[in-house]
């Protein structure tokens, strides 16, 4: 990690600057740069790996062997710091978070005390189903649906982009019950894998690989006792879930961001060119500045919406300024690194080249950069109308 000054900054307590050293260490001797083929098989090994060595339980809050709450400090420092190692280490760590956020936040003691411990020991894996083919940002058009029959809910419809979909041990699933229209008529169930009636539909391949898969529920039921929160709130329960982990997708690709600062800057004082190092270039000088400028501007608004959160305070407004800023900066950051590079900068199982394939997704998933100008409009507004 070639700068740490971050770490000092009155956002953050010893704590967590001791978490993040502690992984920073771990991970340099136990998580390998690149992937195998088999990206299924080395996401359960990395979930297990996390698991074990204690890493996981910082994505997870409600006790039951996890923490007693979500720090959203920890989960960005860790996100950040494991993607500075691995977008598929990132990947894990953060989709059990994501997958039993629901839970963590306002599962039943019971839905807590099942699910909870096995995900922070890393002994199941979890996912989080609210995408659908027609209903990605407007998360209010979904249309894979539940009816009541008895004690049992039935789910219908199909579910898509679900990341660990295919090799997750339960889906936390959003889906239109019908009490109230457009957002205020979802709810959330917990769909155990192997449930009848559920299948995966198709897996879905992308640039960079992580499981990936489309749902499909067939009068698929569920036991009432499995719904998380009231009928009709699944919608706040999602939102919730996902002003948590929008502030640690940022976090991430702050990740990605310094690795790509540090490749540019060994590339930079290492490569020679016409008798002198790029880094002698003023040009090379004025792109790194602008590396590292962009970084440390994402950086300040990641961690403010995350101890904001950590305060108490709604969040929705930071943490999407915190994602689109960081997300959209990093893209650029990890673009320069590559033009650093020249040739060999998009080179097949280069770390710039790896990174340019990870960052992309991360200005789609959970709110594309679109949406995120959206919301932060959405919120000035609404403190004009609140003033009047």
């Amino acid at each position: 990690m070639a700068d740490r000054d971050y770490l000092d900054w009155p956002f953050l307590e010893p704590r967590h600057r001791e978490l993040a050293l502690a992984l920073d260490g771990w991970a340099a001797q136990n998580i390998a740069h690149a992937h195998g083929p088999d990206v299924d098989a080395e996401c359960r090994a990395l979930v297990k790996s996390l698991g074990a060595a204690g890493w996981l339980r910082h994505a997870v809050g409600g006790g039951h062997g996890a923490a007693p709450a979500i720090d959203t400090r920890a989960i960005c420092l860790i996100r950040e710091t494991l993607a500075r190692h691995s977008g598929l280490a990132d990947f894990a760590f953060a989709m059990q978070g994501l997958g039993s956020g629901a839970i963590s936040l306002q599962g039943t003691p019971e839905q807590k005390q099942r699910y909870l411990p096995r995900v922070a020991a890393g002994e199941a894996i979890a996912a989080f189903a609210l995408s659908e083919p027609e209903a990605g940002s407007d998360v209010a058009a979904m249309q894979c649906s539940a009816h009541i029959e008895g004690d049992h809910a039935v789910l219908n419809g199909e579910k898509t982009w679900i990341s660990n979909g295919g090799i997750a041990d339960f889906y936390v699933v959003f889906v239109r019950t019908g009490e109230a229209p457009g957002a205020r008529g979802i709810s959330a169930f917990i769909v155990d894998a192997g449930t009848p009636g559920f299948e995966i539909a198709e897996r879905i391949d992308v640039i960079a690989p992580h499981p990936l898969a489309r749902l499909r529920f067939t009068d698929c039921r569920v036991p009432l006792a499995q719904r998380i929160g009231a009928a009709g709130e699944g919608f706040k329960v999602a939102m919730r879930t996902l002003d948590v982990f929008r502030t640690s997708v940022a976090a991430a690709a702050l990740g990605f961001a310094r690795r790509a600062l540090d490749e540019a800057l060994q590339r930079a004082t290492t490569r020679r060119m016409f008798n002198q190092v790029l880094a002698d270039f003023q040009l090379t000088q004025a792109k790194l500045a602008q590396m590292a400028t962009t970084i440390d501007g994402s950086a300040l608004l990641v961690y403010r919406a995350a101890w904001q959160r950590d305060q108490g305070r709604n969040v929705t407004r930071e943490a999407a300024m915190a994602k689109l800023t960081a997300t959209e900066g990093a893209q650029q950051v990890i673009d320069a690194a590559v033009q650093l590079f020249g040739g060999l900068g998009v080179v097949s199982g280069q770390p710039v080249e790896a990174l340019y394939r990870d960052i992309r997704a991360l200005r789609i998933y959970e709110g594309a950069s679109e949406v995120q100008q959206l919301i932060i409009a959405r919120e000035l507004l609404k403190t004009i109308g609140e003033a009047k």
